[in-house]
């Protein structure tokens, strides 16, 4: 009974236009009638197009010509009829009829007519068009195609038209309205805005009749320039005429966005009831802009709203913005609705719009439990559910053409759903100047001297923000105010780079920040605290406060070049690159009592428990940074490189190069300033790329040089155990240093584009020359992402796998995962998508969804099933592509909230 309701439902909405084409979403599969009129060359058909005679000889009955033209006569034709053929043009004298084979082409006044066959009856002003079967294929190829005006070409099996009168007889016309499709039957073109139609198929779906999947079938029906108004017509689906038939109809034909009503669709979830889902109103104001108003309600009283307002300007700007909002009864009967809201808009810029200023917005901000507690917005997306945080950026930048200068402004945002706390940057501002040779002379003659190498920059960082403010302090009272944070940041690098003894590379810098505050802070201990159990207080202090900070550092560097040949086999040599690079820097210990950025809270002393201290920085984010440096700095990369015979199809004889590693380094520092423990630890990465550079491999780690002692303490009964560096080194003792770390990852992501390294691009297919329809396209792809499915790419498949260890001497911990997902095309109509999370350590899966996806052309069939977990259900929806009735769809689900105390 569903199915049969399904399509009653369709007949009416067809029928009674409640929708019409209101809907802003485009179909997944548009595709219109090609017009494919054949196009005059400027230069081949230069005599056609200046309206010369052919030179045939037209007194031979069966003479043959390429082009004819015939001009006005006494018949009162206003126009000269224009013809063309690719292959031959027969003129029958006598009879004043043409007959045009092969790629056939006629024009007269605003009609055009391609075919591969064409009489022209210039006595009767009657024009008779047909195609060809096609010797190899035996299909029936080169169909009329014509056009009148503005309108949209037509397709036909064949055709005869008096293009004096403009009227004619079409027998099998395939035409696009919009998204809406007519096809087969006869249709008689009555004058130029009206056409009789018998018949023909009224359907969404784009294939042309017999292989029109389903329709409404209109025996009798008069088509104007917006509707169409028909007699008896009925449904039928796949050829097969069904009982639903009406005895006249009013269907739409439009040509310009409509507004309409927004049907819903009907189901039931568990937890909350009945529902009527997306139900409301589009508005289209303009072709610009439009306004989507929906709306869901469930029996046991909870509901949800949202407005999408869209916007776009060709060439220039265009973006979305949602409001949304609901609230839900997900407790027990009486306890206060779950109230969410969320705002999303994106906002993109042309490039060439505006050239050296630029805007951009990407905002997704809410309440921390708008997804979970709001599934259906996002089509049940797990990856949507499963998010562990929000973020939001504005910006807006300019550049001054012929200046060093830049400017940008921002807003951010991010908000962590798991702690429900908010950072906010409201907003930053950044102003440089780019790199400058202050010392360089514009009129120079020959190298540049060592000091007019010189370069400096200038950069200003301005920022108001909150770090960590709990949700539901956001808008009370003068959070903000109390709690905003201000700072202006100042810049100064200067900068020296020298090749010195030739193979040496030197390079200097010395770097000035300077920070400007509006507000200090005060730790204090709470009167009567003790120790061990001591609070401690923050005030604010208002008032302006500045804070410079200064370092500089030099280093040197140079290559070592060794290779191996060999003398057999295709290895022909390895060849090995050292870069050792020795360093210096220093800055001076700004927590010093001389300089004041730091002070020290001391607690009361109280008998018998001693005192307690804590030096702090006056300035919230710790700047500048405590401690003096002065130091070395040493390390060293190696790349390894092989190189091979070139293959015996490699015509250029070249030798293959093969990178086998890409990056080994190891890096350390020696502090001087420091009293003990002067080494730092032992740093280590490496990283190459395997399989054509198609999968990645990287490793990293350190090692601790000095020895680690392990105290032992008793607290609440119990023993602890806690490991302490002493100022000894481990080959004191003739060991080696120890492992603190180490994590190896491989990544890949492989489809079978991969291995085609110069994929053709389309012309024009880049968003500065998109259509208006293909941005709509686009807008609700990057809405829904899981709604798009790409046949043209029949695999694909993203990995990673993932180890970590880590050694705190008291104890280790290691994790050991791998990620897979993907999707694969199993025949031309079926795909399959997979996404899978293993922890190999602990040998169970974590969250893991598949997808299957049936292209059934005019139809689209989903089905996706997570199978376990407390995101465990399933959702299977048959719905219908076309914009028109993207509502009309069977949908039966098991909505996770239903699993909330699943357990494997």
């Amino acid at each position: 009974m569903k199915f049969i309701s399904l399509f009653f439902l369709l007949a009416i909405i067809l029928i009674a236009n409640v929708k019409a084409s209101s809907h802003i979403r485009p179909p997944y599969s548009y595709k219109p009638v090609i017009d494919t009129i054949i196009k005059l060359d400027s230069i081949k058909d230069a005599k056609l197009l200046k309206g010369k005679k052919s030179k045939a000889n037209s007194r031979t009955k069966n003479a043959v010509a390429k082009n004819d033209t015939t001009k006005k006569n006494a018949g009162g034709l206003q126009s000269e009829v224009k013809s063309h053929a690719e292959d031959s043009t027969i003129v029958d004298q006598d009879h004043q009829i043409t007959y045009l084979y092969g790629q056939a082409r006629v024009t007269y006044e605003d009609f055009e007519l391609d075919a591969d066959y064409i009489r022209v009856d210039q006595k009767n002003h009657l024009l008779f068009a047909k195609g060809s079967i096609d010797p190899v294929t035996k299909r029936y190829v080169g169909k009329p195609i014509s056009k009148q005006g503005k309108d949209k070409p037509i397709e036909s099996d064949s055709l005869l038209f008096d293009y004096k009168t403009k009227k004619g007889k079409i027998f099998n016309p395939v035409s696009d309205q919009e998204g809406n499709y007519l096809s087969g039957g006869t249709a008689k073109k009555l004058n130029e805005v009206e056409i009789a139609y018998r018949n023909v198929i009224f359907s969404t779906c784009d294939l042309p009749y017999p292989d029109t999947h389903f329709g409404i079938v209109i025996t009798r029906g008069i088509a104007e320039k917006d509707h169409i108004i028909s007699g008896p017509a009925y449904l039928e689906i796949e050829g097969i005429p069904l009982p639903l038939a009406i005895p006249f109809g009013f269907f739409p034909k439009p040509d310009t966005r409509a507004s309409g009503v927004i049907i819903p669709t009907f189901g039931e979830d568990q937890t909350l009831g009945f529902y009527l889902r997306n139900f409301g109103y589009y508005l289209g104001i303009n072709d610009y802009m439009d306004l989507t108003n929906e709306g869901t309600v469930y029996s046991k009283g909870s509901y949800e709203i949202s407005e999408t307002f869209h916007y776009l300007k060709r060439y220039k700007y265009g973006g979305t913005l949602v409001l949304s909002y609901g609230s839900h009864n997900y407790g027990l009967e009486g306890d206060p609705p779950v109230k969410d809201f969320n705002i999303t808009w994106s906002h993109t810029q042309d490039p060439n719009a505006n050239p050296g200023s630029t805007f951009s917005a990407s905002v997704n901000a809410g309440t921390s439990t708008f997804y979970q507690n709001n599934p259906a917005t996002t089509n049940y997306n797990l990856q949507a559910l499963t998010q562990n945080n929000l973020r939001s950026t504005i910006n807006y930048s300019k550049t001054w053409a012929g200046t060093p200068f830049n400017m940008s402004i921002g807003l951010s945002h991010s908000q962590d759903l798991t702690d429900k706390t908010i950072s906010l940057q409201l907003p930053t501002l950044s102003f440089s100047m780019a790199s400058l040779s202050p010392f360089d002379s514009k009129d120079r003659i020959g190298d540049q001297k060592w000091y007019q190498k010189i370069t400096i920059s200038y950069s200003l960082q301005a920022s108001n923000s909150i770090n960590d403010l709990p949700e539901a302090e956001l808008f009370k009272g003068n959070t903000l105010i109390k709690n905003l944070q201000t700072s202006i940041v100042h810049n100064i690098p200067i900068g020296l780079s020298l090749n010195v003894l030739k193979y040496f590379q030197f390079s200097g810098n010395v770097n000035y920040s300077e920070h400007w505050y509006l507000q200090t802070i005060k730790k204090s201990f709470a009167r009567g605290s003790i120790s061990g159990l001591d609070s401690m207080v923050t005030d604010t202090i208002n008032g302006f406060k500045r804070a410079g900070m200064y370092n500089l550092g030099t280093s040197l560097s140079t290559k070592i070049y060794s290779e191996i040949d060999f003398k057999k086999g295709d290895l022909i040599a390895i060849r090995h690159v050292m870069t050792p690079t020795i360093s210096f820097s220093y800055n001076p210990d700004f927590s010093a009592p001389g300089f004041g950025y730091y002070k020290t809270a001391v607690s009361n002393a109280t008998i018998p428990y001693p005192y307690t201290s804590q030096t702090y920085s006056i300035f919230q984010d710790g700047f500048p940074s405590a401690g003096k440096q002065a130091g070395i700095g040493l390390s060293l990369d190696n790349t390894f490189q092989a190189k091979f015979k070139p293959k015996t199809t490699d015509t250029s004889g070249k030798p293959r190069k093969v990178d086998l590693l890409q990056g080994l380094t190891f890096s350390t520092f020696y502090n001087f300033a420091q009293d003990s423990l002067r080494l730092s630890p032992i740093q280590f990465s490496a990283h190459t790329s395997i399989l054509n550079q198609k999968v990645n491999l990287s490793f990293s780690g350190s090692f601790n040089p000095y020895e680690t002692q392990v105290i032992d303490s008793i607290s609440n009964g119990q023993i602890t155990r806690s490991p302490r560096e002493i100022n000894r080194y481990t080959f004191q003792d003739g060991k080696f240093p120890v492992l603190q770390n180490i994590s190896f990852s491989m990544s890949g992501s492989l489809n079978s584009t991969t291995f085609n390294p110069n994929p053709q691009v389309q012309p024009g297919s880049n968003l500065q020359n998109m259509t208006a329809q293909q941005a709509q396209k686009l807008a609700l792809i990057n809405s829904d992402p899981s709604a798009y499915i790409d046949f043209n790419v029949p695999w694909n498949l993203s990995f990673n796998y993932s180890y970590s260890y880590n050694n705190a001497v008291t104890s280790t911990s290691n994790s050991n995962t791998i990620m897979l997902s993907g999707d694969v095309t199993v025949t031309k109509g079926w795909k399959v998508q997979y996404n899978t999370n293993y922890d190999l350590r602990a040998g169970k899966l974590a969250v893991t969804s598949f997808g299957m996806y049936r292209d059934l052309h005019c139809w689209d069939l989903n089905f996706q099933w997570v199978p376990f977990g407390v995101y465990k259900s399933y959702n299977v929806t048959l719905k219908v592509k076309a914009a028109i009735l993207q509502d009309l769809k069977l949908s039966k689900r098991s909505d996770y909230t239903n699993n909330q105390n699943f357990t494997q």
